[in-house]
């Protein structure tokens, strides 16, 4: 009994450890960008997307979304143009790692499928994506930028080409790098049993 409560207490600190270090590198990711202005805020080109899907596919929805959610806060918490929006970064890049952690982890594959990490990521770039261009509309356009409707999403049109390009890079690196750490992780476990 003692023995699998150690375990447990473990697998409760590895997890932490584990959001941590992927929270670190969401804002590390986050924070090798290329800028660029558009006519209501900024637009950006990214590696941080790449983490966040990253962070579904190996600590599953709860660890990815909140390392995905506080990496991202924590890097616009640096930055004086984004620190006002922190609060609504943690939730739309939170719901990218929840939501890829939600299929990676379906049906007890804990993100060791490769089809499923694709399509976690597919899915998770899909959802950050309506809840970055709303945002873009709403809070941008609407409430900050007091532009009517139709003018605020006309601005979403610049949005659209780093929108689409961090998402198909995200796409296309984090199941390959999902992959590669699921296989270390698998060899270092034979080789340590």
């Amino acid at each position: 009994m003692e023995l699998s409560n150690g375990s447990s207490r473990n697998k409760k600190l590895m997890m932490v450890v584990m959001t941590g270090l992927m929270a670190a590198l969401v804002c590390v990711g986050s924070a090798l960008r290329i800028t660029l202005p558009v006519n209501v805020g900024t637009t950006s080109f990214h590696l941080g997307n790449i983490m966040c899907a990253l962070s579904g596919i190996l600590l599953g929805p709860v660890g990815g979304g909140l390392a995905s959610g506080l990496g991202s806060a924590i890097y616009d918490m640096t930055n004086p143009l984004y620190i006002s929006e922190a609060w609504i970064t943690f939730l739309t890049k939170g719901a990218y790692g929840l939501v890829a952690g939600l299929i990676a982890w379906s049906g007890h594959r804990e993100g060791k499928r490769y089809p499923f990490n694709l399509a976690a990521t597919v899915a998770g770039a899909v959802t950050y994506a309506a809840l970055y261009l709303f945002k873009g509309f709403a809070w941008d356009g609407l409430l900050l930028g007091g532009l009517q409707s139709g003018p605020a999403a006309a601005a979403l049109v610049t949005k659209l080409p780093a929108t689409t390009f961090n998402a198909v890079v995200a796409i296309v690196c984090a199941p390959l790098l999902a992959a590669a750490i699921q296989k270390a992780r698998h060899a270092a476990g034979r080789s340590l049993a």
